[in-house]
């Protein structure tokens, strides 16, 4: 089973993967739901983890809050992934939508383009889970149609406790069919990840938590 670690800066890059992390989503800001980590954080990562031969997925976000974003944001995340492209990053985590709850096409057309010309896998995080339940089905198929492998779902609010939110992502699961990678996320700890990714029938989960370092 992969254990992909959420963690904030390079802090405990060394400890979680000396614990077990099979990934490491890269972040800064985990506070405010985790937002672009700086270039130095990026570079001091990935100098430690491509020794390791540990994957990591470096978080593409201005800001915390909503993901509907201005045209300067967009701007903003456009130049943070051309820096981690320069840098060696291998994949990278993003989305946006409209006031609707609805994908923000243009914008995430652009910033898939922009990952894809460095050759980066992309993964739309929890932004999926504010999309209206209506959009999902839609935003799913636009997904691997572009070609992105994986999103990271909690299944709903982050409010609600994952081990009640099994039949959400039952649902997301079904709607992927196998065309995309569905990463259950947002309270799994290293007491439960087992339980969890087993009822699933799941071989990947992810956490701040999820392994004890």
């Amino acid at each position: 089973m992969i254990r992909e670690v959420c963690l904030e800066n390079f802090t405990h890059v060394q400890a979680a993967i000396r614990a077990g992390a099979d990934r490491i989503e890269l972040n800064d800001n985990l506070p405010a739901g985790g937002t672009t980590p700086s270039a130095g954080v990026i570079q001091q990562t990935l100098a430690y983890t491509k020794a390791q031969k540990i994957p990591v997925v470096v978080m593409i976000r201005p800001r915390g809050g909503d993901f509907v974003y201005s045209a300067d944001e967009l701007a903003i995340m456009e130049a943070d992934l051309q820096t981690a492209a320069d840098l060696g990053v291998e994949n990278v985590t993003f989305g946006a939508l409209t006031r609707e709850g609805q994908l923000d096409l243009p914008a995430m057309t652009t910033l898939i383009a922009r990952a894809k010309k460095a050759k980066m896998k992309i993964v739309m995080h929890m932004a999926y889970d504010a999309l209206t339940p209506s959009a999902q089905p839609q935003a799913i198929d636009w997904l691997v149609e572009q070609g992105v492998q994986r999103i990271l779902t909690h299944g709903g609010p982050l409010t609600t406790p994952i081990t009640k939110l099994t039949k959400s992502l039952r649902r997301t699961m079904d709607l992927a069919a196998g065309r995309i990678e569905i990463l259950p996320g947002g309270g799994i700890t290293s007491q439960n990840v087992a339980a969890i990714t087993t009822n699933l029938g799941l071989q990947q989960a992810h956490g701040t938590r999820i392994i004890a370092f």
